[in-house]
Parts: C-alpha cells; structure tokens; sequence
C-alpha cells in the first residue's frame, strides 16, 4: 500500500493504512440541498470522485458514503419564499445535484443517505452525549454540545477554545455562547411537517449532528477518511470531530479538503454574484470539458475558474479525444477489460500516489500522448496499440476515457439523432470534399466554416477527411 494522503488534522502527508485491510471508508460531506449546484460544488465531487477510482484502481476495496443535507435553516427560508413545500425543495435540489452528477461522470456513492431518514440515530447519539456529560438540554426542544467539557475541541482545526468565536446563533439557554446545537427547537415559523418528537421537546437536527451519526451507521465508530471542501472545516468538521469522539467513537482516521473555487480572483459565493451554476456552464460547454477543468488543478490548490481555462480544457480535451479516436481506427479499440488490467505508467502512478497530485499525473498523460502521436504518424503500429491501452487506462482513472460509455453515448446521443446528424454532416462534408476537387477553395471554406459553428471538427488526411464532434466524438 503505498498511495499517501495529506491529512488536514496532522498537517502532514501520510501513508493510507487502511483499518480494515484491502479496504477504505470514506465519508464525504455531501449537498445542502438548497439551491442548485454549482462548480465549487462539483470541483470537490470529481476530486474524490478520482481519489476512489485511484483507490480502486490500486486493487483497494472502497465503500463511500455522500450525505445529503435535506433539512436546515436556509431550506426552510428559501422554500417558504417561494411558496413550496420544504419537503418538495430539498427533494427538486437533490435531484438536480443528482443530475449533475451523472453529467460530469462522477460514481455514485455506496451510500447516500439523507439526514431526515436518520433522526432516530441522531436522538440515540444525543442521548448518548448527555449521559457522558457532553451535552445538556436548554430550552424545550433545544439541546447543546458543551464545547468545555471536551478539553480536546478544537485538534482539528488546531485552535484554541479561548480565542474561538462562534458562527452560530446565540441563544440565552446556552451555558457557553461557543456551544453548539445538536437538536433546535421548533420556531413559530417552521412549516408543519419540519419537526420529529424527541425526549427534549420537538425541534429539527442541528447541522453537524447528522454527520457523526450517519457515518457511524454506515461505516462503523471508525473508519479511514473523511472528505469536503476546506470551507466546512470549521466549525462543521471541528464540531463533528468533538461530538463523535466524546461519544467514545474513534472517528476518522484521516481528514482530506479540497480548496475552494475562485472567479475572478474572488471566492465563489451567492453574495459576490459569481455562483456559476454546473447548469449554466454545461450551456456553453461540453460535460467532459467541465470535469477535465475542475478536476485537473491539484485538489488542495485553489482553481481559478474563466472562460480562457475552460478553452484550455477544451483544448486539452480535444488532443486527448482525438488520439484516442484515430488509434482505435488504426489499431482497434481496447476493451474494457483490457483498459483496466493494463500497467500504467511508474510517472503517473507516483503522482496519485502522492497526494492525489493530478496536475502531475495530467503532465504524464499528455507526454505518453505526444509520443503516442508520433508513432500513430510515423505508422508504428505495435506503439500505437501499447499507447492507446496506456493512454486510456489512465484516462479511466481520470474518468475521462472518451470511449468510456459516460462519454462516447454522451457525445454520440442517442441512435436516431445521431443517425440524422451523420447523414446532414456527411452531406456537407462531400459537398466540401467536391468543392475542393473543383478547387473551389472559397466555397470548400466557407462550407468547413458552417461545421466549425455548428461545433463538427473536419479534418483532411492523406485517406480523405474525417470528422468529428467538438469534444472528440468520431463521425465518418
């Protein structure tokens, strides 16, 4: 075992020993389904989308849990003013995260549980805080973490309780104003539906409570690594840490963030105008390009998110697709199988391997591709065979692999719509073809320039011209 993995709470690089040998826990802090998803939120889903494929592809077991957050404070604000049902928000917002994530080929978790279809785990690690001296009931329905019986809060985040302040609403039956909510009371104002009964009074979970309790269920009282974006670090993942290890639990072996995403220069955030919904980029840009952007840039570096990188991806993209596409034409197409079981480069493994480092690894990839476009010109035929399985296995690890279901059904659509985009492509591309015998270059040009537009790639070879979508599809 050799992959290793920077953990937030050591501030180190360390070695994954997995507690159960051969397999890996991973929690990950999933969506508030509030509103609809945008890249800062993708950029940490195709992160630990790849670190699982890395872990899977290095001959580990893996079971990931992603959480979602389907009741909180700005659900309730949200829904009720837009005149609809909490329930029915949440659910209308999962969904649309749900479809993002298929979009930019992220896998789907082994677990996705929801916070409202676990209150009464949540109720037993209450009750459980409070018979060891960890929490204490305030007003009717509302419950507290005391952040002072626990000498160890603040380890994660490497703070020191007397120069902590607090993010969370004050309240006057709080013993220390640092103190936390694990179980809220019931407001005049939250709709009916939004409250479970509970020994304390009725109320709604507080937002950390949800996590120590789903993971434990689903991954045991310890378990390998714990993700999200570094945003959450404090006080979420801080607040988790406390009460899962003042219930007695061991928790997380490993803490792991991505950095955030900047437009601009600027973190992205509802407040500056700058959220960029998945919705709204994917308007104007293939789905494999946005994830080439998000996940290319190391997963603890911040990524400056603009239009000219997403052209470099797109660019990048396109190079990628299309050896792949003119290999497989050469030489035959790689299986499945056989994409999965070949050796991948010592270069690329090493830089997974330290760190998840993917711009490295990306670096590997695109120097094996400009040898593999050497041989594919030079004619090598043996070298392009070898190349084709190497560049897409680890285009596989990438999630990447444009012959991968994800990409090439995505690009091709489905068969009858394809079928007429060949036949009305095809059409243009010969009507070329016969202007450029003729040598009537201007009308060849500005037929070549009509496909450019309409996002069809043409280009002429010594067999005659070829074309393909813009993001690597090939056409005939």
């Amino acid at each position: 075992m050799s992959v290793r993995l920077h953990d937030s709470a050591t501030r180190e690089v360390r070695d994954l020993q997995p507690r159960t040998p051969g397999h890996v826990g991973i929690y990950l802090c999933g969506a508030t389904v509030q509103g609809a998803p945008h890249i800062g939120h993708l950029r940490s889903a195709i992160a630990f989308d790849i670190l699982v494929r890395w872990l899977r592809r290095s001959g580990l077991g893996v079971t990931l849990v992603r959480n979602v957050t389907d009741i909180d404070d700005k659900i309730l604000v949200k829904s009720a003013e837009a005149g609809v049902p909490w329930w029915a928000w949440a659910h209308r917002f999962e969904r649309a995260f749900g479809a993002a994530y298929d979009a930019l080929g992220v896998l789907p978790p082994d677990y996705e549980p929801r916070a409202t279809g676990h209150v009464p785990e949540m109720i037993e690690l209450i009750e459980r805080l409070i018979e060891r001296g960890h929490a204490y009931a305030g007003n009717e329905g509302n419950v507290y973490f005391d952040v002072r019986s626990w000498p160890a809060y603040g380890e994660l985040t490497h703070q020191r309780l007397e120069n902590l302040t607090t993010e969370e609403e004050d309240a006057s039956d709080k013993r220390d104003p640092r103190d936390f909510a694990l179980w809220k009371a019931t407001k005049s104002t939250d709709p009916e539906g939004a409250s479970w009964a509970t020994p304390w009074g009725r109320g709604r979970p507080g937002w950390h409570l949800e996590c120590s309790a789903m993971a434990r269920k689903y991954l045991g009282e310890g378990f390998d690594i714990h993700g999200g974006g570094i945003d959450l670090r404090f006080p979420h993942h801080e607040n988790e840490n406390a009460q899962s290890k003042a219930a007695g639990w061991d928790f997380a072996g490993l803490w792991m963030h991505n950095a955030w995403v900047t437009v601009g220069g600027e973190k992205m955030s509802k407040s500056l105008g700058n959220s960029l919904t998945v919705a709204a980029v994917l308007d104007r840009a293939d789905a494999v390009v946005l994830r080439y952007a998000l996940g290319a840039v190391h997963y603890r570096s911040t990524l400056e998110f603009s239009d000219a990188s997403l052209a470099e991806s797109a660019a990048a993209w396109e190079r990628i697709a299309g050896f792949v596409t003119k290999s497989a034409e050469r030489t035959g197409a790689a299986t499945a199988e056989e994409v999965a079981a070949v050796d991948l480069p010592e270069g690329f493994a090493a830089a997974l391997d330290d760190d998840l480092n993917v711009s490295a690894a990306l670096a590997v990839l695109h120097e094996h591709l400009r040898q593999a476009n050497t041989a594919l010109a030079s004619g090598d035929d043996a070298a392009v065979t070898t190349a084709h399985r190497q560049v897409r296995g680890m285009l596989d690890v990438l999630g990447l692999d444009p012959l991968a279901e994800q990409w090439s059904g995505a690009q091709a659509g489905d068969g009858a719509a394809h079928q007429a985009l060949s036949v009305l492509v095809d059409q243009l591309v010969t009507e070329r073809a016969t202007a450029r015998a003729a040598k009537d270059f201007a009308r060849a040009d500005e037929l070549r320039d009509r496909l450019t537009a309409a996002g069809v790639v043409v280009e002429d070879g010594a067999d005659g011209a070829r074309w393909s979508l813009r993001g690597g599809h090939d056409g005939r």
